[in-house]
């Protein structure tokens, strides 16, 4: 029995953030050496709503090399971008055509999305969970690492999974591998600097909501400093009455690496005077050799090409059958 595989991607919509490690990327660095792991730039995913044409491709080399400074290591996984594996696209315009218009409606994220862009909300913001279950579906994913707010993107891709094996499958012979998620619950779902009910998002107009990977250390002081905090002094952990509070101690105990425990009796006694320098050297620390290294891979433009352009390879060679499968699947004619 060989490793199970995982499959996932961020898009490259603007920098990625500490909501995006802590709760995502850190995560498969972590785990990386124990499945068979595709990290994809999903930049098909970024047009689902108004992007900026000028900095797309560069954004997206941006996310490359993140994920290789935070410590994807190619030895155990592939990187690759979306855009440049054309049997996603096919794929999705599959899907579409057996995936009932009534579960895309219903789809929470969609809901949140059409209302504030109004009349200008695309079909490609409705058809997202299907891209994204092309994306799964087509590497036989044994497991999906989301956070809490793409569980029902994630069971939609089961749900259309399902459905394709039962009308052009065999009991015993499904068509398309069905996923499970893999979930983190600690530091899975970072909440946003100026406001601790709401996550960490790249989407908010604030940049002083979120901590960006690439922050210079001033920057990061800055917004640590000017973060959201209660007048009450002593710190703890889990007060629905106070969620900044659980949000930092949380941020705290994750960069610094050490346990709920020994934070919430480091921190008990402190006021935020005492505790946010302790917070913003522990966010320096964490990101120095992201930075450093993220300097180093942008630097060798022709390393980070090779490595997308083998990631590429690695990606088509599962891919591709795949979607000859479904296609056959489908009664289609296949080429000579």
């Amino acid at each position: 029995m060989g490793k199970q595989r995982i499959l996932s991607g961020v898009q490259p919509t603007g920098n990625l953030h500490l909501g995006n490690y802590l709760g995502a990327i850190r995560n498969w660095v972590e785990a990386q050496s124990q499945y068979e792991n595709f990290f994809c730039v999903v930049d098909l995913h970024a047009i689902t709503v108004p992007h900026n044409r000028a900095t797309l491709a560069q954004d997206t080399y941006t996310i490359a090399a993140l994920y290789l400074a935070c410590g994807i290591d190619l030895d155990r996984a592939t990187i690759f971008i979306q855009s440049h594996v054309r049997a996603h696209t096919e794929l999705t315009w599959l899907l579409n055509c057996i995936t009932p218009l009534n579960w895309l409606q219903d789809m929470i994220q969609f809901k949140e999305k059409a209302v504030r862009q109004g009349e200008n909300v695309s079909a490609g913001l409705l058809d997202y969970p299907v891209l994204m279950a092309a994306d799964i579906l087509l590497y036989e994913a044994d497991k999906v690492p989301v956070g809490e707010d793409q569980k029902q993107h994630l069971e939609l891709t089961r749900d259309i999974a399902a459905r394709f094996n039962h009308q052009f499958g065999k009991d015993d012979e499904p068509v398309l591998k069905v996923p499970e998620p893999l979930i983190r619950k600690e530091g899975a779902r970072v909440m946003s600097l100026t406001d601790g009910t709401n996550k960490m998002s790249k989407s908010d107009p604030s940049d002083m909501s979120r901590i960006n990977l690439l922050d210079p250390p001033d920057a990061i002081a800055k917004k640590i400093k000017r973060c959201k905090t209660d007048p009450i002094r002593g710190l703890w952990f889990d007060d629905p009455q106070r969620p900044e509070c659980n949000n930092l101690l949380t941020l705290y105990a994750l960069l610094s690496g050490k346990s709920r425990e020994a934070v919430a009796e480091e921190c008990k006694d402190m006021g935020w005077g005492q505790f946010k320098p302790l917070l913003t050297e522990a966010t320096l620390e964490a990101l120095k050799p992201i930075q450093e290294k993220y300097k180093e891979v942008m630097g060798d433009r022709a390393y980070l090409e090779s490595v997308l352009r083998e990631g590429r390879e690695k990606a088509e060679a599962i891919a591709n059958p795949t979607l000859n499968k479904v296609k056959a699947a489908l009664g289609y004619s296949m080429p000579l």
